[in-house]
């Protein structure tokens, strides 16, 4: 067992963790951020996307202990004050969303995609979004949302 500290969604938590648990399930298991979906658990589909320290990482592909004395936000930290996050709105609004499995990592790839580049081209969206899988939308809605969320559309 290790003792790890992190902050997540704000909030700070130190657990023991096993050294073989994997972030995503420490998120899920231990801190009840089931946002945080488990898709392929092979870092192929990305609906177990974070952001750790700002940066979108796909929370299967590493373990617990190497996210010890890091910032997470998931899924469920992006609100603030009963507000939703803008990609959050976006994805409601240009319903970016079918069965929803996808749309918590998906939002989470497309705010970071957006940090690093705030005016990207459909190609560029599309692009950054390569990692995450949807199965249901066809994508279209999805690049209509993040077009949305960069102030691209109304």
């Amino acid at each position: 067992m290790k003792r790890i500290h992190v902050k997540a969604n704000g909030r700070d938590f130190e657990h023991e963790v096993e050294p073989r648990t994997l972030l995503v399930h420490y998120l899920r298991e231990t801190l009840n951020l089931t946002g945080t979906m488990v898709g392929c658990n092979t870092s192929n589909c990305g609906a177990c996307t974070i952001l750790l320290d700002g940066e979108s990482v796909k929370s299967c592909t590493m373990f617990a202990v190497q996210a010890d004395g890091r910032e997470i936000t998931t899924v469920q930290g992006l609100a603030e004050n009963g507000n939703w996050h803008p990609m959050q709105t976006a994805f409601h609004e240009q319903h970016g969303l079918q069965c929803g499995y996808c749309t918590p990592g998906m939002i989470m790839a497309s705010i970071s995609l957006l940090e690093e580049n705030p005016d990207p081209s459909e190609e560029e969206i599309r692009d950054g979004l390569e990692g995450n899988y949807c199965r249901c939308t066809g994508y279209e809605n999805i690049i209509k949302a993040v077009q949305q969320a960069a102030g691209q559309t109304s």
